[in-house]
C-alpha cells in the first residue's frame, strides 16, 4: 500500500493545542468497523458499549519531563536533547537538535551544570547516546530542568504538566503520552469497575516511533523503532480468562494494541513477559488480541492511522475522519476520542 492512501485534509484550526478543562469533556465518535456506521456521543458514554466481564486495557507508562535545552560547552551553541531510552548506568539514547553540532566527546550542559551529557556514540536520524553526569536523583533534576516533550504540532505552552500524563500513569519511561487514555478520570474508571468490567494494565514506553514520520512511498518498507513493553502475570490471567469466557478485550490506545498483539503473536496466548517490540500494524494484519479500540484522531500518513485502518478498514476510517472534520472534532493528542467496535 502507498503512503498517499492514508492522507486526508485537515484544517490547522482543528488541531487541539490545549487539553479541555475536564479530561472526560471530549466528544466521542463511535465507528462500527463492520458496517462503517457512525454515532456521535460524549466520552463518558463509552462505558455503555462495555459489558460485565469485558476487560479494558490501559497502558500505565508515565512520561518523563524529558525535553532539555542546554548549551554546548565549547561554543555555547543551544542544543535540545530529548531523552528517549534508558540504556542503563546513566547512558541514554536521545533525539538531538541540531544533531550536526554534537559529536562523540561533545558535552552539553543544562541548568548551569546541574546536569551534563557527554556524547559517547553518534547514530542516524539525529540520535545520539549520552552519558549523564549529575549529583543526586535524576528524576528530581529532570523535574526541575526538563519539560514535557509535547508533539511538534502543539505550539501552546502546557500550563499544567500533569495533563500530559494519564491519571493512572505509574511506570516512568515514556517520551510521549499514550494519549487515548488522557480522557479517563478516576471517577470514570470507578464507574467501569462498578459495572463489573475488568481493568488490566500493560506497559509500553513510547519512544522515537511516535515522532518519526513514514518517509517511504511503499509503507511495507517502513521500519519501526523498538519500544520496551511489559505484561504482568495478573494482566495475562485476566486477559486469558476474558478470552475463555467469550468476552471483549477493549484496548485503550494504539500502544496497548501493539503490546497485546506482540504478546499474542509471540506466545499465542497472554503471558507474563517483557521485551522490545517493533511491530508495525497496517491493513492486511490479522488481529488476535483485541475486540474494540478506544483511540484519538491521528496524523495523516502516520503509522497510527495505518493501525486504525487495519482494525476498522481504510475506507471506513477515512470516511469517519472526513465526518469528524465536517463536525469540527478536535484532533491529535489533546483532541477528541473515537471508539471502534
Amino acid at each position: 500500500m502507498q503512503l498517499e492512501d492514508f492522507d486526508y485534509e485537515l484544517p490547522a484550526e482543528l488541531i487541539a493545542q490545549t487539553p479541555l478543562e475536564k479530561r472526560d469533556g471530549s466528544r466521542l465518535m463511535v465507528l462500527d468497523k463492520n458496517t462503517g456506521e457512525i454515532e456521535h456521543h460524549q466520552f463518558p458514554d463509552v462505558i455503555s458499549y462495555m459489558e460485565p466481564g469485558d476487560t479494558l486495557v490501559l497502558n500505565n507508562t508515565k512520561v518523563l519531563p524529558a525535553r532539555l535545552i542546554g548549551i554546548k560547552e565549547e561554543t555555547n551553541a543551544v542544543i535540545e536533547v530529548l531523552l528517549l531510552k534508558d540504556m542503563q548506568n546513566d547512558v541514554w539514547e536521545c533525539l538531538t537538535k541540531p544533531a550536526k553540532r554534537v559529536h562523540k566527546g561533545t558535552i552539553v550542559s543544562f541548568g548551569e551544570g546541574k546536569l551534563k551529557a557527554e556524547c559517547i556514540e553518534e547514530k542516524e536520524e539525529g540520535i545520539r547516546r549520552y552519558r549523564l553526569i549529575y549529583d543526586g536523583i535524576l528524576l528530581e533534576i529532570l523535574e526541575e530542568l526538563g519539560t514535557m516533550p509535547l508533539p511538534p504540532y502543539i505550539h501552546e505552552k502546557l500550563s499544567d504538566q500533569t495533563r500530559y500524563n494519564t491519571v493512572y500513569a505509574k511506570v516512568l519511561g515514556s517520551a510521549a503520552a499514550p494519549t487515548a487514555g488522557l480522557h479517563f478520570t478516576k471517577e470514570l474508571l470507578e464507574k467501569v469497575k462498578e459495572k463489573k468490567i475488568n481493568i488490566a494494565y500493560v506497559t509500553l514506553h513510547v519512544g522515537l516511533g511516535t515522532f518519526r514520520p513514514v518517509q517511504v512511498e511503499n509503507i511495507q518498507e517502513h521500519k519501526m523503532h523498538t519500544e520496551y513493553y511489559e505484561m504482568s502475570q495478573e494482566t495475562a490471567d485476566i486477559l486469558n480468562k476474558t478470552k475463555e469466557q467469550g468476552k471483549k478485550i477493549i484496548a485503550v490506545g494504539t500502544t496497548s494494541v501493539r503490546t497485546l498483539e506482540t504478546v499474542m503473536n509471540k506466545y499465542h496466548q497472554f503471558k507474563a513477559c517483557y521485551g522490545t517490540t517493533d511491530i508495525f500494524i497496517y491493513p492486511g494484519y490479522s488481529f488476535q488480541a483485541i475486540d474494540m479500540l478506544i483511540t484519538n484522531f491521528h496524523l495523516p500518513k502516520s503509522t497510527l492511522i495505518m493501525l486504525v485502518s487495519a482494525f476498522a478498514g481504510r475506507e471506513h476510517v477515512l470516511e469517519a475522519y472526513h465526518q469528524a472534520v465536517a463536525a469540527k472534532y478536535r484532533f491529535f493528542s489533546f483532541g477528541d476520542s473515537m471508539l471502534i467496535k
